[in-house]
């Protein structure tokens, strides 16, 4: 007889219902640690210092900047957070740093989609060579982090030096597959398969549950403003998950899994932990009445939110998702 192998969503899966820590990909990640053992950086980090390592002077007053500073907090969806692309500032050799720390953010399933993505939606500006990077403090001090953004893009490598914070911040992600207005069914975007696994959910509920979980509007998209986090447990927009059946439940954990999907298993691991820390039941779940691209029932806007979580999915016109992970507001 032949056991089914695991999928890498399984693991997530087994992660959202596990005790004290999260399994992704086969790894277990535990609370304590050797203090022997110096702690290895993961690969896009490794990657990010041998970059830093790399630039000459001049490189580093068009990209470095102080830890603090007010600009590595930023998310958008379709920015530069320096002026320069990189492909007017970095030799060959260091953009194919910056594109493999990229790739190294994905998980092995799922990052030719994420390609897939980013080199369609940024085709016009020039491909990858049009996004831009930006680099705080310096790695090997215990504080540094790395930002590349473009169109439809906002992600981070950061070493996990800023503590109980998942991703480093927040991030986004998006795609326009076919055309800026995309039809009903979404063909061709590659996230469109979270809006599908979020609406089995919807179509879980019972009427009342669908009434508590529809709302006229849920949040525009401004920005930094769109992921900020309220701290609040309940009062939020949606049916909260702790008034759901198990069945109901499982649906939603399903979701969170495949919102994780295309990430790296260290981001998924710690936005796991983080989830759970505020408690899954705080969570809210919501879908906008507004905007039903071709007023199928089919909710192409929703999002999930805690205390000190929010994944918002605005899939009209196109697919733009905001997340933000953190231990507290």
């Amino acid at each position: 007889m032949n056991t089914p192998t695991p999928t890498r969503r399984d693991f997530i899966l087994q992660g959202l219902t596990a005790a004290g820590g999260a399994l992704i990909g086969g790894h277990a990640y535990a609370e304590a640690s050797t203090a022997a053992a110096a702690p290895k950086l993961p690969a896009s980090e490794t990657l990010v210092t041998t970059l830093y390592k790399s630039l000459d002077e001049a490189q580093r007053k068009e990209l470095c900047f102080p830890y603090e500073h007010k600009l590595r907090g930023k998310v958008d969806n379709n920015w530069h957070i320096t002026p320069k692309r990189i492909d007017s500032v970095l030799n060959k050799d260091q953009q194919a740093m910056v594109r493999e720390a990229f790739d190294k953010l994905h998980s092995d399933e799922y990052k030719q989609k994420v390609w897939e993505q980013f080199d369609a939606d940024n085709q016009g500006d020039g491909g990858f060579g049009s996004a831009s990077i930006a680099l705080f403090g310096e790695p090997g001090t215990g504080k540094f982090q790395f930002v590349l953004t473009g169109r439809h893009c906002t992600r981070r490598a950061d070493g996990d030096s800023l503590e109980g914070t998942a991703f480093g911040g927040p991030i986004f992600y998006g795609h326009a597959a076919k055309s800026f207005n995309e039809e009903a069914d979404h063909a061709g975007n590659v996230y469109w398969y979270q809006a599908k696994r979020a609406n089995e959910v919807f179509a879980a509920l019972d009427g009342k549950q669908r009434e508590l979980a529809l709302v006229d509007n849920l949040r525009g998209e401004q920005g930094n403003n769109t992921v900020k986090l309220s701290g609040k447990s309940s009062g939020l927009d949606g049916i909260p998950v702790g008034a759901l059946s198990a069945d109901q439940k499982d649906l939603v954990r399903k979701v969170l899994a495949d919102l994780l999907l295309p990430f790296r298993k260290e981001d998924a691991a710690e936005s796991m932990k983080l989830i759970e820390k505020n408690g899954f039941d705080t969570l809210h779940m919501a879908f906008s009445k507004n905007h039903d691209i071709g007023n199928d029932g089919v909710w192409d806007i929703w999002q999930i939110e805690g205390p000190a979580m929010i994944w918002y999915f605005r899939g009209a016109p196109h697919v733009h998702c905001w997340a933000h992970i953190k231990e507290t507001a």
